[in-house]
């Protein structure tokens, strides 16, 4: 893996980029809303390998190696302006041909980035992503809340965020719970998303419902696939990596 600090509109990105041919499309993934490149552990080196794609991984800004947040303090058009920033590292990195494979957070942020800027994308991979925000949601941050003042949640994850999690834990929780974020919803844009998108959800999501993937997928303006995994949560590529894998190297080799 080539690692690289990248600077964009003032903020350094850590990234992490294996080329593998110049002939496809390079996969990038988003991670969710506590996760960075580290966690998504071997995950993308093996689509690589099935796809023969090549990979970028990369942590936003307070989170993992990159640089940290300025403050928790969130607008609540944030995951837009996420978009608006891998925008500007994929100029950067000179990549017009994207596959887009986010979890959570990087799942939503992956459906805008389409919507936004379909020149660079060639298709997208929303796994447990949030189009608006449901009370399973707000009782699975309140939960996560819970988990962080009453075991080592805030231990296992300075290992992968150093000094910066009390920060982005903060950043997450009060954004979600806060009163004019209920209103959040990017139902508006989904008309724009035109390239194929595979929607993939655990049937057991702790998160959301599956009206996330029925509203999606149902006003979208491209092919637009769904899996449900039965008996899965909000982790499906962890917790059945296999056939995550399998599903999501199907749908790239076929629209790629």
């Amino acid at each position: 893996m080539e690692e690289r600090l990248i600077e964009v509109r003032g903020q350094k990105l850590y990234t992490a980029y294996h080329p593998s041919s110049e002939d496809k499309p390079v996969i990038v993934f988003l991670h969710d809303s506590l996760g960075c490149t580290q966690l998504w552990r071997d995950f993308p080196a093996k689509l690589s390998e099935a796809t023969g794609c090549n990979i970028l991984i990369y942590d936003r800004l307070g989170y993992g190696k990159s640089g940290p947040m300025v403050t928790h303090e969130r607008p609540v058009n944030y995951m837009e302006l996420e978009a608006d920033l891998l925008n500007d590292l994929l100029a950067e990195l000179h990549i017009d041909n994207a596959v887009l494979f986010g979890h959570s957070d990087g799942g939503t942020i992956a459906l805008i980035t389409a919507a936004k800027y379909p020149e660079k994308i060639n298709s997208v991979i929303c796994e447990a992503g949030h189009i608006f925000v449901e009370d399973m949601t707000l009782k699975g941050v309140y939960d996560a809340w819970d988990a962080y003042k009453t075991t080592n949640l805030a231990e296992r994850l300075q290992k992968y965020h150093g000094d910066k999690v009390e920060m982005l834990f903060k950043a997450w929780t009060e954004t979600w719970t806060r009163e004019d974020y209920r209103s959040w919803n990017i139902e508006y844009l989904l008309k724009d998303i035109r390239c194929p998108l595979l929607f993939i959800q655990g049937e057991a999501d702790e998160y959301g419902t599956l009206d996330q993937v029925e509203k999606t997928v149902s006003q979208v303006s491209g092919i637009a696939e769904k899996y449900i995994i039965p008996d899965a949560g909000h982790t499906p590529h962890k917790e059945v990596p296999e056939a995550v894998l399998n599903k999501a190297a199907d749908f790239i080799r076929q629209y790629s």
